[in-house]
This record gives structure tokens, sequence and C-alpha cells, in this order.
């Protein structure tokens, strides 16, 4: 079970650290001068990691319907209400992080299932692929782990199963302690970047394991002070790919994909800092 978490130190990946740290070094070098343009930036991070969360999950707002419905509470026509449910519901669960980080709770499996139950509040089915491989509707369960196992159908045609039902208590248990145990030891991308892994190795819950894995990992980053790693939608396939790539043992592409990942962060932030006088 273990080998889950083992994080091999490669030349690359160390590259992509230390790209990581030299720009966290000129972003914390404009703390001083942060004021109402920092709150700005807060806030694009908080809608563009909304937009490209639920986007990678099959979402159909664009980038500027989720900015516009997120401040102003105001739906777009012909648009699913469930994709303006999700936006709220992502946007409450990044709150309710910036919250755990303020009051200093440590990472637990009820922290994990309270994000679920953000991520799937109003929510009351989910869609589920049956062993006969058609598509089914299930009673949504928030904040509860699975009873039934659950899978999916690859592009190639083979389909991948999660950890058995019964077993989920147990690796999520494991999860939390090696969080808590690595949190100080570890660069916080690879902190980060394991648990999202495992968190989408185990999926624990019948809907919302990807957003949850990829808040779980922003969890991490932000509580050591750096800006959360955003997937972007267009970099779906390769995210997709390189989790397929761990599942079979190999987890040095997916961590350089979230290194990658962050480091897209910190430019943009960077980019936003230089417009400051």
């Amino acid at each position: 079970m273990q080998t889950y978490y083992d994080i091999e130190s490669t030349v690359e990946l160390q590259k992509s650290l230390n790209a990581i740290d030299k720009s966290m070094s000129q972003i914390n070098s404009h703390k001083p001068l942060q004021g109402e343009l920092w709150v700005a930036i807060q806030e694009k991070l908080r809608i563009d990691w909304t937009y490209d969360s639920n986007a990678i999950e099959g979402s159909l707002l664009t980038r500027g319907e989720t900015l516009f419905f997120l401040k102003e509470g105001l739906t777009v026509e012909g648009k699913p209400f469930k994709d303006f449910l999700d936006a709220r519901n992502h946007a409450e669960a990044i709150d309710y992080v910036y919250g755990l980080i303020k009051d200093e709770r440590p990472m637990s499996q009820g922290v994990i299932k309270d994000m679920n139950a953000l991520l799937l509040s109003g929510v009351n089915h989910t869609e589920a692929i049956n062993e006969m491989g058609q598509k089914v509707r299930k009673p949504a369960t928030p904040g509860k782990y699975k009873r039934l196992p659950n899978h999916v159908l690859r592009h190639d045609g083979t389909i991948h199963f999660y950890t058995e039902p019964i077993h989920v208590p147990d690796e999520m248990g494991m999860l939390c302690q090696w969080i808590r145990e690595n949190m100080e030891s570890r660069h916080p991308l690879l902190t980060g970047a394991v648990a999202h892994y495992n968190m989408v190795r185990i999926h624990p819950f019948d809907d919302g394991n990807g957003r949850g894995a990829r808040i779980l990992m922003n969890l991490v980053l932000i509580k050591k002070n750096y800006p959360p790693a955003i997937v972007r939608n267009e970099d779906r396939r390769r995210y997709l790919t390189t989790l397929g790539q761990a599942d079979k043992g190999d987890l040095q592409p997916f961590l350089i994909f979230m290194a990658e990942s962050l480091k897209q962060t910190q430019d943009a932030i960077l980019e936003e800092l230089a417009t400051f006088p």
C-alpha cells in the first residue's frame, strides 16, 4: 500500500520545485505592496479554480458565465441549473478551505467529508455507470463514503476499478495520517499532489472525487502559503493521462504536471503584480 505514497526524487522534478520556489520568492517580495490588488488576485484565482475544476468534470459554463454567476448570483439561459449549483458549491468549498486554515484545524476524514458535503449540497442524484455499462442515476449521498463499488470506463476501453467500499475508511485514514506526517517534512507541492492522486485512486465518494482531490491538494498548498495549483481545463487530457500513469506505478509524470500547474498559477499572479505601480 505504501508504494502509492512513494516519491522518487529526480532531476526534472527537483528543477520544477526550484522554479516554483523561485517564483514564490518573487511573489512574496510584493507582499508589502499587496493591498486591494492582492484581494482582487485572490478573487480571480477563486473564479478560475472554480471554472476549470468544474469544466474538467463536464460543466458547460464558460469562464465568463462562472464569473458573472458568482459575482451577481444570476444564471444564464440555456445552461443546466446543476452547473450553476456546482459553481456555487465549489466556491463555497474554497471559502471553507480558508476557514479551516484560519482555525488551524488538522487534516481528518471529517474535513474531507465536509468538503464533499459542500460540493454536493443541493444535488439530488449522481450519474453513474452500472456493471452493464449503462448510465444510471443514483441518489446523492453528500459527505458520506460510497456504499457500492465505483469504476470508470477509460478511453482505451478498459475498466478501472477504485478501492472497494469496505476498505475506504482505512485507506482514507491512512491518507490523512500521511498528510499530517508529511506536511512539514516535504515540499508542499509533493505532499499535496500525492494526496490528490491517492484520493482519486481511492475514490471514496459516489461523486465529487476529482473536485475534492484538487481541493485537498490546494488545502495543503495554501496552508503552507503557496497559491493553488489550478488544473486548466485545456490540460484535461494530460491530467487524466498522468493519473493513468500513476495507476500503473509511475507517479513522476503526475507530480511534474502538478508542479507545472502550480507554476502557471504563479506566473499569472506575477503578471498581475507587474501591473502594480
